[in-house]
């Protein structure tokens, strides 16, 4: 694997083990301001793994 496909298996991992985490601590943990929260951090950490690997790692502000 090259060094760049590491790189997003890496991040993939990483987003998947986050993802067990909160579901997890959801599941045990039931409450509705919780929920809300744990999903928009989701979110954002998925909108930041599909933005860097696909290779945009500049912003265009």
């Amino acid at each position: 694997m090259t060094g760049d496909t590491l790189n997003r298996a890496m991040a993939l991992l990483a987003f998947v083990i986050l993802t067990g985490f909160v579901a997890i601590l959801i599941a045990y943990v039931p409450r509705w301001d919780l929920a809300i929260m744990s999903i928009i951090m989701l979110v954002l950490a998925g909108w930041d793994f599909w933005h860097m690997a696909m290779g945009n790692k500049s912003d265009h502000h």
